[in-house]
């Protein structure tokens, strides 16, 4: 036995040293030495390499010697990867050995690089680490933390180290945006260090680190919230105000413009309308990045050859031995100024609309500025935060802004060449008419969305027939598959799009815009036919759902078109076209008048049958029957005379509550209020026996969050508990079937509504 367990402990030894040297393989200069060890890494079990890799992340010995400090660098490295690409399982599995080995590493003051790589790797451990989890390390990693950041300010004060103290930051920036208000009682051990850092980063070679230390404060100060944040902000504000005075003098390209524009927009979110009397301050060198023109050459092929990669150039090679540049390092800037631009106007609203004017002007030409996506994206995504500002200045003044973007937006939906950000843009569109309301689209204007968006549904058809010629091809093969359904998921995520314009058109227009939809209406049919695939049935019937909500009585004019694929589509096997035929049958008894009365008398044993199947409350299918439930409560509630709502209703009230859908739960709420109000006797049951029920019910809405204060629902409903408590005896048989949680979420709802 003796010799077997000594045999065991060799060979554990002699596979822990391959792996080590496996590491260093995997970080080799040459090519074919890394793949070759990329080769074998795959191949290891995952429990295996799991051991192996904290083991050499905490430096435990392999034999007779400790592991190399790359190798525990690129431990701590493939640990992070391994984080990304298996969480949250990996967490839940590991926390306690990884979250340990990092921060023992992090403690241990040999290696710089290695420390800074462990803090690397633990920031991506508790990105999707459960917090219920990252709960038990709280404590003792921020407290470790701190010391550690203690230590390696001494460094940077006595011998101007920085690396670990650079990742270091980043990491408590990290914990702080992951636990929020649970760093509110390390907040005053933190601040005055990452204060401190910030006064003495001054010299050029620590801009980075003080830029990281800017964005550490202001996630810090996010975390905790204004209240605590506010004994500090003066002096976190002149500390950013001095910063920003500096950078107004620096070069473009400098490493703490990012880090201060993203701290600012943070600063404004914690401080919200306090913020304002600082946007003057800030606006201006925004404006600047984002005006900014991108640096651009024509250069011979010998003179690309010389120019250095860290020169921030790509090029193109046109031919004829010549190349396109476009310097790069500014275009991230450029992006990020946008993407600020939008973000205040969309937090201050009244604080912006002075800029509105000039933002603008800057934005609507952006749309075409085809260097880089994201610029394009921030244009789009300021339109409608742009026209909300211009609404506080008049109707006048919102006219004239949106003349301004209406035909280069429209325009741009036809143009735009990337679909994610075309779905950008669109989306954009969407909310502005939304926002502009009725009278916003000349016929000029309709006829080009019309041909507009008759192209993309068109596109959307003919692009699933090429894919399936390409399925008949002698080449296919599972990775070409890969690549086609990777384009339907992008065909298909635009086809949500057309159905958000179709959406904001009919609820702004009404039935006064089914004249133009017509020109589409073969399109939207041809998507619902029982032929399509299910993304398509499910959108299609997005259409005639909003359709029946925001233009009936006329809709039923367009009733052959939908009636038996809104029905038979009730026994789809895809719960999300469940859920949009549940919806439909939903807003034809609340909104469709009185012709829809069949249809509705129709609908009640499929949702019933929907509801009651063995299944139906499982996580993939629960939304869908949440949204025959509420079909349901609408049906009885809206058309009565179409339904036996003496029989129906026990049923209903036992499938309550609701928890997934938000907006159908609250629907049933409202519809229990007035079934109580009127005192109905199969709802109160006899000598009201059900209210122990109801009262759950309510108590179950106060906790899934589905009664809002600002919902009149909330003041019922909280009415209604208060008339129980009137009734002690009853009182007492209600509460008794109630856990703590519970009677705690009826006792807030009584204090607050």
């Amino acid at each position: 036995m003796a010799a077997i367990g000594a045999a065991g402990v060799s060979s554990a030894v002699s596979e822990k040293q391959e792996f080590y040297q496996l590491l260093k393989n995997l970080i080799n200069p040459s090519c074919m030495v890394r793949r070759q060890a990329e080769e074998i890494y795959e191949n290891i079990p995952g429990l295996c390499k799991t051991t192996f890799l904290i083991d050499a992340v905490r430096n435990r010995r392999a034999g007779y010697e400790d592991p190399h400090p790359r190798v525990r660098a690129a431990a701590c490295t493939t640990l992070g990867q391994m984080a990304t690409d298996f969480a949250p399982s990996f967490q839940k599995k590991f926390h306690e050995a990884v979250i340990g080995a990092l921060l023992r590493t992090m403690e241990n003051q040999g290696n710089q690089r290695v420390q800074s790589h462990a803090a690397s790797a633990l920031i991506i451990f508790i990105e999707d680490c459960p917090k219920s989890l990252l709960a038990l390390y709280v404590d003792g990693m921020v407290k470790n933390l701190h010391s550690i950041l203690v230590i390696k300010l001494q460094e940077l004060i006595r011998n101007g180290t920085k690396l670990a103290l650079e990742q270091l930051v980043t990491t408590v920036a990290s914990v702080a945006d992951t636990i929020e208000e649970d760093f509110i009682p390390y907040y005053d051990i933190f601040m005055p260090s990452l204060k401190h850092i910030v006064e003495l980063a001054v010299q050029k070679e620590l801009k980075l680190l003080r830029g990281k230390t800017i964005e550490c404060i202001s996630h810090v100060g996010l975390a905790v919230g204004k209240e605590k944040f506010m004994q500090d902000s003066s002096n976190v504000m002149q500390l950013l105000l001095k910063t920003q005075s500096d950078l107004n003098n620096m070069e473009d390209d400098d490493p703490q413009i990012s880090y201060m524009v993203s701290a600012w927009a943070r600063m404004c979110k914690i401080l919200g309308k306090d913020f304002q009397q600082y946007l003057p301050l800030v606006i201006e060198p925004l404006i600047k990045t984002a005006s900014a023109k991108p640096d651009v050459a024509l250069l011979d092929t010998q003179d690309v050859e010389n120019m250095s990669d860290d020169d921030g150039w790509q090029f193109v090679n046109l031919g004829d031995q010549q190349s396109f540049g476009i310097k790069t390092s500014g275009l991230e800037a450029k992006a990020t100024a946008c993407q600020m631009l939008v973000y205040y106007a969309k937090e201050l609203k009244e604080g912006f609309v002075e800029y509105t004017d000039q933002v603008v002007k800057l934005m609507v030409p952006l749309l075409k500025f085809y260097f880089h996506d994201n610029v394009r994206v921030a244009a789009a995504e300021s339109m409608p935060c742009l026209l909300e500002c211009a609404k506080i200045n008049g109707p006048e003044y919102l006219a004239q802004m949106w003349q301004f973007i209406c035909d280069p937006l429209i325009k741009a939906i036809g143009t735009e060449p990337d679909a994610d950000v075309l779905s950008e843009i669109m989306n954009s569109f969407a909310k502005s008419i939304e926002v502009v309301g009725v009278g916003g689209l000349t016929d000029e204007h309709l006829e080009e969305l019309g041909g507009i968006l008759k192209a993309k549904l068109e596109g959307h058809f003919k692009n699933q027939e090429l894919r399936q010629v390409k399925r008949q091809e002698g080449n296919y093969d599972q990775q070409i598959e890969m690549s086609l359904q990777d384009e339907d998921e992008c065909d298909v995520y635009i086809l949500t799009k057309v159905s958000d314009i179709l959406h904001s058109l009919f609820s702004t227009y009404k039935e006064k815009i089914l004249p133009w939809f017509e020109q589409l209406l073969p399109l939207i049919v041809n998507l619902i036919c029982s032929s399509r695939p299910w993304p398509d049935r499910q959108w299609g019937l997005c259409i005639f759902d909003d359709i029946i909500e925001h233009c009936s009585p006329t809709s039923f004019k367009y009733v052959e078109y939908f009636r038996w694929p809104m029905l038979l589509n009730m026994r789809d096997n895809n719960p999300e076209v469940r859920q949009a035929a549940a919806y439909g049958l939903g807003v034809m008894a609340q909104f469709g008048g009185d012709d829809y009365r069949s249809l509705c008398s129709e609908a009640v044993p499929l949702l019933v049958k929907v509801i009651k199947c063995a299944n139906s409350k499982t996580k993939k299918n629960v939304v869908a029957t949440e949204n025959c439930i509420s079909a349901i409560g609408k049906i009885l509630r809206f058309k009565p005379n179409c339904v036996n709502v003496d029989e129906v209703l026990p049923h209903w009230l036992s499938w309550l509550p609701l928890h997934e859908d938000k907006e159908e739960a609250l629907q049933t709420l409202s519809f229990l209020c007035d079934l109580i109000e009127n005192n109905h006797p199969v709802v109160l049951g006899p000598n009201n026996s059900n209210l122990p029920k109801i009262i759950r019910i309510i108590a179950e809405g106060k906790i899934n969050e589905t009664i809002s204060y600002e919902d009149p629902c909330a003041k019922r409903l909280a009415n209604v508990v208060r008339q129980v408590q009137m009734d002690q005896e009853l009182w007492l048989e209600c509460t008794s079937h109630l856990d703590e949680e519970q009677q705690a979420a009826l006792q807030e709802l009584l204090n607050l509504a």
